[in-house]
C-alpha cells in the first residue's frame, strides 16, 4: 500500500523530498525521480508540448494520490503503471486540443458567410467564444450549447437533463457571465 502522506517536506535537488535531497519514509512526492524523468519522456514523446509536461506529470502524481486515499495498494511496477497513465493523459491531451479545433471551426461555419473586415471580426468573435465554452465547466457548457446552439428553451432543457428549470437558469446565467467577462479581457468585444 501506498505510504500515508502526513505532511509535506521541502523539495531538495533533483525533486526528491526531505532535507538535502534524501527521500526518507515521509517524502511527500510518489514519484521518484527517476520515475518522474519517465514520464516526462512518455509525455514528451507523446507529443505533449514542453509547457504542459509538469501539468502532465501532476495529473500522474495525483492519480497515485488518489489511490492510496482510496486505500488501493500501489501498482507493482510504479514506474510502469505511471508510463501508462503518462501515455494516457498525452492522448487526452491531443483530444482535447482537437475538441477545441473542431468547435472553433464548427462555430465560425454557422455564421453566415460576410465579405470584407467584419467576416474577419466575426470569425474571431467566434473562435473566442468557441474557447470559452472550452473552459466552462461541463455542466454549463451543456446547457449554453442546448439553449443558444440547439435553440432549446429552458423547460425543455430541463426535462431532457432531468434537473429543475432554475438550475438551467443559474448555469446559463453564470456561463454567460463568464464568457462574458472572458470576452472583454481578451478584448474581443
Amino acid at each position: 500500500m501506498l505510504r500515508r502522506i502526513t505532511r509535506r517536506e521541502p523539495r531538495g535537488p533533483r525533486g526528491q523530498g526531505g532535507p538535502g535531497g534524501h527521500g526518507g519514509p515521509e517524502a511527500a512526492d510518489p514519484l521518484d525521480p527517476a520515475q518522474e524523468d519517465r514520464v516526462r519522456a512518455v509525455l514528451s514523446l507523446g507529443g505533449v508540448p514542453h509547457g504542459e509536461l509538469q501539468d502532465g506529470v501532476q495529473q500522474v502524481r495525483l492519480r497515485l494520490l488518489e489511490r492510496a486515499a482510496k486505500g488501493e495498494q500501489a501498482p507493482r511496477d510504479v514506474s510502469a503503471w505511471a508510463a501508462v497513465v503518462a501515455s494516457n493523459w498525452a492522448m487526452d491531451f491531443h483530444r482535447a486540443r482537437r475538441r477545441q479545433e473542431r468547435l472553433g471551426e464548427r462555430l465560425a461555419a454557422l455564421r453566415p458567410a460576410e465579405a470584407g473586415a467584419d467576416g474577419a471580426e466575426s470569425r474571431v468573435l467566434s473562435l473566442a467564444v468557441a474557447q470559452g465554452l472550452d473552459a466552462l465547466p461541463d455542466s454549463q457548457r451543456q446547457v449554453v450549447v442546448l439553449r443558444f446552439y440547439a435553440d432549446l428553451p429552458v423547460r425543455d432543457i430541463a426535462a431532457e437533463l432531468g434537473i429543475p428549470e432554475g438550475t438551467v437558469k443559474s448555469r446559463l446565467h453564470a456561463a454567460v457571465r463568464m464568457l462574458r467577462t472572458r470576452l472583454h479581457e481578451g478584448e474581443v468585444v
